[in-house]
């Protein structure tokens, strides 16, 4: 017999659901059949002895299945007590339920409890037999442990018209017991799902008897199947709540070959298959669309419709809340917000990300079975964490995948998980991208190589002229939870969903980069423009100069193969980094089609003389050697930006006169900067942020000017300035501190949207002129 100690160390581990104790020769052949294939169609996982002969050497695994199941069925027939086995199995099972407390079902078949109580009748007859060859000791061990079952009430076969009818409600309750098992566990190795299924099930509104349907909304892997099905159980295991169905349809976007079936076929298959989950029985087919909304007729419900993708699925599902009865609750999960408005579903409960200590935490029990990281082991799981974007799934993943290694394997395996996805995390999100229209593909492959993290307007304008419908397109992968855009209007996509894009990219053609519509990788768009390797494929190059590790020797013609680039950006995340990447025999071609051209520390005097930036939207050339941008004036319409900071070396603007969409001029540390011609300014009507500050040799503005749009400007540390003329009315924050000048003309006071001047630092000031009344702050 174990002892308490001993058998206890089993009890934290559950192999099966429900262990079986029963007589074979009584039962095996019909009653124990028939509830083994009743608890198998439940999925219900019950200990099979397989027929096995016992002998003393099966003991230790008996013993192991009894305390690592959760429920103990024992089925007490004429014979039962006429088993040592039988009898020994008993014995350690009452135990084991005294030990902790586990639930145990005693079923009289075909005997009188008080039989079994008081080992009397046939029941009783069988006992003493096998008792006459047993010391007194196990006599008396298995005497009381026949007493105490048979005090236990159970099911008794002769209250039953038929076995069918008593197994079924044995099944009933043994699920339902499983369910009140598993929820007092179900946070337990599912960090910070709390809050989510309280918050989702106050959002249910029990109390109301109104018809309730509630999208469950957040993108992939991020627990909202978790979550609901977590709801779903405790609430289909709850005596609070009178719903007479229960209805978990997982998966319903899966459940059919969308090719191969039209609108009513899939219709009615969505129907067969959720007349199936309320049934619990296999390939039900119907004839016509009503068949359901017939069965649910007056039924209070509880239905989960699980991963919808298309508002045919709802339709076909849960077009009316006619259908079912009063007080019925319908939760919808999806990835996509639009399906949910078209449907008219208004209760929606978005899934957000866990917080970074809920995550270090989920990532931690899953790769170390514990809350926290060994010592050492800290600052590799942070990163992990960072990996994974604290998105749940990935977290799980890789914590998984991580489990059991050194800390030199973490350190060699974090390489990898930096630049590539793992393979069930791949599969997940790829059926997110799969899902999209061909256009909204190619604006999320934009985000993911070239615009995370930018400005939501900004993109809109780089994308205008492609044809990709961008502003609708942009809405749908937010609805789909494929980007957010934040309260500061910035596009943020999730850093795997990133990941994602760059693979698929990079799978367009594995072998020869200069065949893709992108290029991220640094050492690849190295060999592409040393090797002029590009072709007309190309859309798009951002490379971050500071991985580049060697010297990068770019060839002059290394863009003549790209025509259609329309996004080059080269930039340095670093500004004081060395620059590696060089033009030895200059640059003989640029793209016409180039709509942003962004490249820092740009190494020669003049851009190729035969570059035309007719579409150029955004020009960033900072700490470039440039000493003029072009010669003549050029065809500027579509430039919306220009960014010449910190070009040392450049002496005068080029003539700008046709740049009339021009929005924002930045000249900071322009250092050999002397003049500003009036052709510079003058048309530039839409300008509304004009930056030349610290422009040391500066030493006047155009008179006769003025911006009708501007309302930055900011001349700060042009400290040769003497003379500012008014160039525009309508300034809203303007920037004089240590500067020459000696006066503010008077008309300043005709500014009446002027907020703030700061004149800080000007020596040379001796009258400051009446400020107009919505001035807030001034710093002199």
């Amino acid at each position: 017999m174990a002892s308490v100690s001993s058998s206890s160390s089993f009890s934290d581990r559950h192999s099966y659901h429900v262990f079986p104790s029963f007589c074979g020769e009584d039962v095996r052949r019909n009653f124990l059949s028939h509830l083994h294939k009743e608890l198998q169609h439940n999925g219900i996982d019950a200990f099979k002895d397989g027929g096995i002969k016992r002998s003393r050497s099966i003991w230790p695994e008996l013993k192991q299945a009894i305390w690592e199941s959760k429920i103990f069925i024992v089925v007490l027939s004429k014979n039962y007590a006429g088993s040592c086995w039988c009898l020994d199995e008993l014995v350690e099972i009452m135990e084991c339920r005294e030990v902790v407390g586990k639930t145990l079902v005693p079923i009289f078949y075909d005997v009188d409890p008080s039989s079994v109580r008081k080992q009397t009748g046939d029941f009783g007859k069988a006992f003493d037999k096998i008792c006459d060859v047993r010391t007194e000791e196990e006599r008396q061990r298995w005497r009381q442990a026949l007493t105490n079952v048979g005090n236990i009430a159970g099911e008794c076969s002769s209250k039953w018209d038929n076995d069918a009818k008593m197994i079924e409600k044995i099944v009933a309750y043994v699920s339902e017991e499983l369910f009140c098992f598993t929820s007092s566990t179900d946070f337990e190795d599912l960090l910070g799902l709390e809050a989510h299924v309280a918050n989702l099930k106050s959002m249910l509104g029990l109390e109301s008897n109104e018809v309730k349907m509630i999208g469950v909304w957040g993108p992939a892997g991020i627990g909202k199947t978790t979550i609901t099905r977590i709801l779903y159980n405790q609430l289909s295991s709850s005596n609070d709540d009178d719903f007479q169905l229960f209805i978990f349809m997982e998966n319903v976007k899966g459940s059919y070959r969308r090719k191969e079936i039209d609108g009513y076929s899939m219709k009615l298959h969505l129907r067969e298959r959720f007349l199936s989950e309320i049934t619990t029985q296999r390939k039900i087919k119907v004839s016509h669309l009503g068949v359901a909304q017939e069965r649910l007729k007056n039924q209070k419900a509880l239905i989960v419709l699980d991963d919808v993708d298309e508002l045919e699925q709802l339709r076909a599902l849960a077009d009316q809340t006619q259908w079912v009865g009063n007080g019925t609750r319908i939760l919808v999960t999806t990835e996509d917000r639009q399906l949910l408005k078209a449907h008219g579903i208004t209760h929606v409960y978005e899934v957000d990300y866990p917080s970074r200590d809920e995550a270090l935490k989920i990532l931690c029990q899953c790769a170390f079975g514990k809350n926290s990281a060994p010592e050492g082991y800290n600052d590799l799981a942070v990163e992990v964490v960072e990996l994974a974007g604290y998105l749940p799934l990935g977290l799980s993943v890789l914590g998984a995948s991580l489990r059991g290694m050194s800390k030199k394997e973490w350190i060699n395996a974090l390489p990898r998980l930096r630049t590539s996805l793992n393979g069930k995390i791949e599969k997940l999100l790829r059926v997110c991208y799969e899902g999209l229209d061909e256009k909204d593909k190619a604006i999320f492959l934009h985000i993911a190589c070239l615009f995370n993290g930018k400005n939501v307007d900004r993109v809109k304008l780089l994308l205008a002229k492609s044809a990709l419908d961008v502003e609708f397109g942009l809405k749908v992968l937010v609805d789909r939870s494929l980007i957010h855009i934040d309260a500061d209007g910035y596009i943020v996509m999730h850093c795997l969903l990133q990941q994602l894009g760059k693979e698929i990219t990079r799978g367009q053609c594995l072998d020869e980069p200069g065949k893709r519509k992108f290029l991220v990788d640094s050492l690849e768009i190295s060999d592409v423009l040393a090797d002029e390797t590009g072709t007309e494929t190309v859309l798009g190059i951002s490379l971050d100069m500071s991985e580049i590790e060697d010297q990068v020797y770019v060839s002059e013609k290394a863009f003549e193969k790209m025509p259609n680039l329309q996004f080059l950006w080269l930039y340095k995340n670093f500004p004081d980094e060395a620059v590696k990447l060089y033009l030895p025999h200059g640059l003989d071609y640029l793209p016409r089609k180039l709509r942003l051209l962004h490249w820092d520390s740009y190494p020669k005097k003049c851009l190729p003389s035969k570059f035309r930036p007719e579409f150029l939207v955004e020009l960033t050339m900072r700490d470039s050697k440039l000493e003029k941008l072009w010669e003549g004036i050029q065809p500027l319409k579509s430039l919306k930006r220009m960014d010449l900071s910190a070009s040392t070396k450049i002496k005068d603007i080029p003539n700008l006169s046709r740049a009339t969409n021009l929005e924002k001029l930045y000249l900071r540390f322009c250092k050999n900067l002397v003049i500003v011609p009036s052709s510079c300014l003058q048309n530039l009507h839409k300008l509304k942020v004009l930056d030349m500050s610290c422009c040391i040799k500066l030493k006047s503005l155009p008179d006769n000017i003025n911006l009708k749009s501007l309302s930055v400007l900011n001349m700060r540390g042009c400290s040769k300035l003497n003379n500012f003329p008014l160039i525009s009315t309508q300034i809203q924050f303007m920037s004089l501190g240590e500067t020459a000048i000696e006066k503010v003309p008077s008309v300043i006071k005709l500014c009446s949207r002027l907020v703030s001047l700061e004149m800080a630092g000007c020596k040379n000031l001796k009258t400051l002129p009446y400020l107009p009344a919505s001035i807030e702050i001034v710093d002199i």
